[in-house]
């Protein structure tokens, strides 16, 4: 039962994961759809006044961080497991110790 439930929770994080960089890479295409037409309006309309990479630089912006909150926190996620486990097993070597002290107090 307890390995159901460990792969069930394997799996909805994995789907989680992947739904997020579909988000991600759905975000990324409509940023290349909406800037695109907006650098053709700006440059078929005002091409002596460039007003494109304005919203193009913003949403950029946007983009980024929305792709490192998806590629980029893996890694710090996995940083901050490993720190967990190191932690967790240094407090588990502490009890160790501290049995075998009483023990030898007996």
């Amino acid at each position: 039962m307890v390995a159901s439930t460990e792969n069930s929770d394997a799996r909805s994080q994995a789907e989680e994961r992947a739904e997020k960089k579909l988000d991600f890479y759905k975000h990324a295409g409509v940023y290349v759809v909406v800037n695109g037409i907006l650098a053709a309006v700006d440059l078929s309309t005002s091409p002596d006044k460039l007003w494109f990479f304005w919203p193009l630089g913003g949403w950029g912006i946007g983009l980024l961080l929305h792709g490192f909150s998806v590629f980029g926190s893996t890694n710090l996620s996995s940083v901050k497991e490993r720190m967990v486990e190191q932690e967790l097993e240094r407090e588990r070597r502490a009890e160790e110790a501290a049995r075998g002290e009483s023990a030898e107090d007996d």
